[in-house]
């Protein structure tokens, strides 16, 4: 069964599905971020994993940051397969990957299955003009439940825009995910979920940080909380 995303997710990310992190994430995220590319057989792992947070299936290609070693067919049906787990609420699919066609088998794959899809855009470089993000996200939800947008921001202006974003595409009913990579826009982790942002990502233990700028999952569950950060409290 998919994730609705109806209101905001608290995803806690990791690469090892049987270490101890998902215990220790119950108690303050609502799904675990399973970074399949950053382990050696993520299949077996899935089948192994028998703990009651959701997850969201990421097999991210190394182009967008990620570490697949392997060539893009196969890891989109690597990707594909993960969705046959009753566990797996939903897959992480690069947008690049969707508009060049790629992508098509594992997202028809991920809607017969029930699986909801989240559609992924990460600019590791900077951060576009507001226009742009709009642009980039609403593309992006065309094609899936939750439109994905990390950028790297690299002054408050920068941050400013992605947040004016989010609320904007919130506010006319889209469902999207965005936050500024790097320490100029570490507090959008924390705040975006108060302009409309349906997802947020946190290691448990801070030396596992998937990216850059990232919270550990206690410090981010309790910042989104003391704000009053969640989607269905922006519409």
């Amino acid at each position: 069964m998919g994730i609705d995303f109806d209101s905001f997710t608290l995803a806690a990310a990791t690469a090892d599905l049987a270490d101890a992190d998902e215990p220790a994430a119950r108690e303050h995220a609502d799904a675990v971020e399973f970074r399949m590319d950053l382990t050696d057989d993520p299949l077996e792992a899935l089948e192994d994993y028998d703990a009651s947070l959701p997850i969201i299936a990421t097999n991210r290609a190394a182009w967008e940051g990620g570490e697949w070693g392997g060539d893009d067919d196969e890891r989109l049906a690597v990707l594909a397969e993960a969705t046959a787990f009753d566990a797996v609420g939903a897959i992480d699919v690069e947008l690049e990957s969707i508009l060049e066609g790629e992508a098509e088998a594992v997202l028809e794959t991920a809607r017969e299955r029930g699986v909801s899809i989240i559609a992924s855009s990460h600019d590791f470089e900077g951060t576009p003009p507001r226009g742009e993000l709009v642009s980039t996200l609403t593309e992006a939800g065309k094609y899936a439940d939750v439109a994905k947008l990390a950028v790297t921001a690299e002054s408050k202006a920068d941050t400013i825009a992605l947040l004016s974003a989010t609320e904007q595409l919130t506010y006319h009913g889209d469902r999207v995910a965005t936050m500024a990579m790097g320490e100029v826009g570490r507090h959008t982790r924390a705040v975006a979920p108060v302009y409309g942002s349906r997802i947020g990502y946190a290691p448990v233990d801070p030396a596992e940080a998937t990216a850059p700028g990232q919270y550990d999952l206690e410090t981010l569950s309790r910042l989104i909380a003391d704000l009053g950060g969640s989607a269905a409290e922006t519409k």
